[in-house]
């Protein structure tokens, strides 16, 4: 991880030739954020990993002029790029344009799927933006542990805070969601 940290430095130093080194060197770790996070989703979800992953790189060597300083800021930028897809393709999938009101069915398998609502996904990144006004840590955290899959000890090094104060956050943090998204229904 010194290595992505070097490379980072150097993209910000103006160093153009380097961003071609970038993608070989956190592959693996965002295709895991990746991994993780589809994991948790439901059956039926089109989106791969390897398109996420490659549609997260894009955005972010997009927006390299930004810059980041560490691996830390560079980890949370693909976090919460991979968020925002997810809740762009949670958009587009409930578009009734796009026959998001009807259940996909899959026919490979007899059995009665249940899938979970896109509508969730959109009210939780709803309820997150208005969190992340109000406590810009604590949302960080979600983003990290929610959306990017990382565990408690992997999102506290991120945020260069301690595991149990990544535990205390998280249940204030979903306490808080809990109580903004049944408000809204």
């Amino acid at each position: 991880m010194a290595d992505v940290t070097r490379i980072l430095n150097a993209i910000e130093r103006g160093d153009a030739e380097t961003i071609n080194t970038l993608l070989p060197a956190v592959y693996e770790e965002l295709r895991r954020m990746a991994d993780r996070k589809l994991s948790s989703e439901a059956p039926g979800h089109t989106l791969q990993a390897t398109a996420l992953v490659h549609e997260a790189y894009l955005r972010l060597v997009g927006s390299a002029g930004d810059g980041w300083p560490s691996r830390t800021y560079f980890f949370g930028a693909a976090a919460e790029a991979m968020r925002r897809i997810l809740v762009e393709h949670a958009r587009k999938k409930s578009s009734k344009k796009r026959g998001g009101d009807r259940n996909r069915v899959d026919f490979a398998s007899a059995d009665v799927m249940a899938e979970e609502s896109p509508d969730d996904l959109i009210a939780m990144d709803e309820a997150l933006a208005k969190f992340a006004q109000v406590d810009p840590l604590k949302a960080e955290l979600v983003k990290l542990r929610f959306f990017a899959g990382l565990s408690f000890e992997q999102a506290a090094e991120l945020l260069d805070i301690s595991p149990a104060t990544a535990r205390r956050h998280w249940n204030y943090a979903r306490a808080w969601l809990y109580g903004r998204i049944c408000s809204a229904d």
